[in-house]
């Protein structure tokens, strides 16, 4: 009796110190005070300057023709310009704890994308490369 109460005081603790849970769907599960603590302490330290988009979506996981899986993730809803994603430099994304890290349109870090090739304009002004092969490469919008 002793043991199996040791036991399930042990597996207690041991779910209570875990860092994150998370959800079947991949969202952060806010039950856990472990999230609460990193989603509100993500707000009060963040020195971001860009404004992120709020207008978010989750994106099922799925595999790429190529056959690489892309995990779970959420996603902002496209608009015209990449200023108020998660993935561009100076914006954050509160569902992973990433800083962006991309480009964003119009700036001269724009220009250091496509080693040379021709970029081309899209008929939505999405603009891109195209690759060794033939894949389109989509890049930081420039002048």
């Amino acid at each position: 009796m002793k043991r199996i109460n040791f036991l399930l005081t042990f597996f207690v603790s041991l779910s209570l110190c875990s860092n994150a849970q998370y959800k079947k769907d991949g969202t952060p599960d806010m039950r856990y005070s472990a999230n609460k603590q990193l989603y509100n302490n993500s707000y009060s330290t963040s020195s971001y300057s860009s404004p992120t988009n709020s207008d978010s979506k989750y994106q099922n996981g799925y595999t790429k023709s190529n056959g690489t899986y892309v995990e779970p993730h959420y996603k902002t809803n496209s608009n015209s310009t990449n200023l108020d994603n998660y993935s561009t430099n100076g914006n954050y994304n509160p569902y992973n704890g990433n800083s962006g890290s991309r480009a964003q349109d119009y700036s001269k870090d724009a220009y250091n994308y496509g080693n040379g090739k021709s970029i081309s304009t899209g008929p939505k002004g999405g603009q891109y490369y195209q690759n060794d092969k033939e894949n389109k490469i989509y890049v930081p919008k420039r002048y």
